[in-house]
């Protein structure tokens, strides 16, 4: 019988060098190359605070308390907060948002989402069960305010008291 030591085996597993090669694991953009070279996904039961700038698509599926400014998309996943002041192009709110918000295209707020704080859109999308508290602006569409209509009810008819 041949004597072999269990501590002289040298035995080296194959390690994954891109997350894309991990089976279960999303693409962040870590490498910096393709379409996600600018996305940031902040996961659940993830906090980040801080600034954020130039990012393409920011999706929160944690805890965000952040400044955003320079960004393409804010994605808000269903479980997801962001606390503080986002301007962006486009914004999908699932989760929530408490703070100010300007969106220079156009805000979906899905049946889950909910917007607390300041509002400002070109264009708004409120699904039913969505909610928006607060002060809301629609603006034009390089960021400046949309003319205002002001309209005036139709007059009610009087009950003459007999």
């Amino acid at each position: 019988m041949a004597d072999t030591d269990a501590t002289t085996t040298q035995y080296r597993p194959e390690i994954s060098r891109r997350a894309t090669e991990i089976p279960g694991v999303r693409s962040t953009g870590l490498a910096g190359h393709g379409a996600d070279a600018k996305r940031l996904i902040v996961g659940r039961e993830i906090s980040l605070s801080g600034e954020i700038e130039a990012c393409e698509t920011l999706v929160v599926e944690g805890r965000v308390e952040a400044t955003l400014s320079d960004c393409q998309t804010i994605e808000i996943a269903a479980g997801g907060l962001f606390k503080g002041i986002a301007e962006v192009d486009e914004a999908r709110i699932s989760g929530h948002f408490e703070g100010s918000i300007t969106v220079r295209n156009r805000l979906i707020v899905h049946a889950t989402g909910r917007i607390t704080g300041a509002v400002r859109y070109h264009e708004i999308e409120i699904q039913r069960g969505g909610q928006v508290i607060g002060e809301i602006q629609a603006i034009g569409g390089e960021g400046q305010p949309a003319p205002t209509r002001l309209t005036r009810p139709a007059p009610r008819a009087e009950l003459a008291a007999d």
